[in-house]
């Protein structure tokens, strides 16, 4: 195996202004650029600084790579979540400009070893303990290559990739990577968090990517889904439980500490169970406040969350009942009942039914819940609800106490760091979250 070059997108928007801070080449002519450029789309054209091409996509090139890097305007980071903002951002390699959906996306096409150093950075703070940061380096390199071998065998197959069940009764969604069509992954959270080289990289993050270079988590023969979160909140969940129904031996229900937690039934399948381990704070190796640990994992933006193991969250009726009736798009009149239905492993909800005056529906799994229960998302799905100033039936006020940040399935991101902390190797972090997996080099 190869190193593989990558494609990523990064911006989608009708018009794209750049920078382009070394000469680059236009291909297939090799037209040499340099500086600020516009592009737009206008009557099914991409308009290069206001002259319309007849092209279908641009590619700009650099003609030295290591030295050169373009720059992006008003990137948008952490889509639709609560910290959702615009950045200029900048990169390595190649810019290629296409259209899609009557818009212009941005990709960016650079060798992966040097995504990762990116993606690593943005991820988490580039001070993370050298452990961590190769035990992340592994889990990142692995993700992604398991979804462009998936990708490629569901073109190949040409499948209809079902994501959606529906009945009068119950809507069920999952939300995977399977949406990018035209390039491998995207540069947001939904995919891995990737922002060029804007966020200074440390010679510890080259170090650590250099060393693990090519070093695959593996299944028998098969790269593994190395999939990843925040918080898992004490027990990480189960893949089949957050996507599609297909069972990950190495993705399954770890308690995220040395042993398991006296006085706590860890099987959060079980209402009973799961309600004491939400209300409570089990230790783990992700229940810390170590300011030290938390700022090398997380950015300053993700430290304007502060309570991620357990967190609460209230609303008003009439809030809350816009609030759903917005995000799915249904009149359920005024919200009396959100009663759990079906847990994964690790308390999150699979299922909730939401019982209306108008209308009782139940949702999941567990990203549809959190998207039509907030603004932005949910921390997690594992949560558990109280309903106070209940007049004629109403409930006035709900109450809801969770567990995580995050799906949960794979590395906890704040686990692992404590891991890293105390001294454990990142083999032994790697095997400690992805039970069964060997550690290969496979290039």
């Amino acid at each position: 195996m190869n190193e593989p070059q990558l494609s990523i997108g990064i911006m989608y928007q009708p018009e794209i202004i750049f920078r382009l801070n070394e000469r680059y080449l236009l291909a297939p002519n090799g037209v040499p650029f340099e500086k600020l450029q516009k592009v737009n789309y206008r009557d099914g054209k991409i308009w290069l600084n206001d002259e319309m091409t007849d092209e279908e996509e641009l590619l700009f090139e650099p003609v030295r790579y290591h030295e050169a890097s373009f720059e992006l305007n008003d990137v948008t980071i952490g889509i639709k979540f609560h910290w959702e903002r615009k950045e200029d951002q900048v990169f390595k390699g190649s810019l290629k400009i296409i259209i899609e959906n009557e818009k212009l996306t941005a990709i960016n096409i650079l060798p992966l070893e040097d995504y990762l150093v990116s993606v690593i950075s943005s991820e988490m703070s580039a001070t993370s303990s050298p452990e961590l940061l190769k035990a992340h380096a592994i889990t990142s390199r692995s993700w992604l290559l398991a979804q462009t071998i998936k990708s490629n065998d569901l073109q190949n197959s040409g499948k209809f990739y079902q994501t959606i069940s529906e009945t009068p009764e119950e809507f069920i969604r999952w939300y995977d990577r399977e949406d990018h069509l035209n390039f491998d992954v995207c540069g947001d959270d939904h995919c891995q968090r990737y922002q060029g080289i804007t966020r200074q990289s440390t010679k510890l993050v080259e170090q650590a990517v250099e060393e693990t270079r090519g070093m695959l988590l593996m299944d028998g023969e098969n790269v593994c889904d190395a999939r990843f979160s925040k918080s898992c909140g004490g027990i990480s969940e189960t893949f089949e439980n957050v996507w599609e129904p297909e069972v990950h031996s190495y993705l399954q229900a770890i308690v995220d500490n040395p042993e398991t937690p006296e006085g706590f039934d860890t099987d959060l399948t079980n209402e009973k169970a799961a309600e004491k381990w939400i209300r409570n704070a089990p230790p783990a190796f992700c229940n810390t406040r170590d300011k030290e640990v938390l700022s090398q994992v997380l950015n300053d933006y993700d430290q304007e969350t502060k309570d991620f193991y357990r967190w609460s969250l209230t609303y008003q009726q009439a809030d809350l009942a816009e609030l759903i009736a917005r995000k799915s798009g249904k009149d359920f009149g005024a919200i009396l009942d959100l009663i759990p239905v079906e847990r994964g492993k690790s308390g999150r909800l699979k299922k909730i039914k939401i019982v209306g005056s108008k209308l009782t529906l139940t949702i999941g799994k567990e990203l549809e819940i959190r998207k039509i229960l907030s603004e932005s998302h949910l921390y997690s799905s594992a949560f558990v609800v109280d309903k106070l100033n209940i007049t004629d039936g109403i409930p006035g006020e709900f109450i809801l106490t969770g567990a995580g940040w995050g799906h949960g399935v794979g590395l906890c991101q704040i686990g692992a760091a404590m891991m890293g902390a105390k001294g454990y190797k990142y083999e032994e972090i790697l095997l400690h979250y992805f039970k069964g997996a060997t550690i290969s080099k496979e290039y």
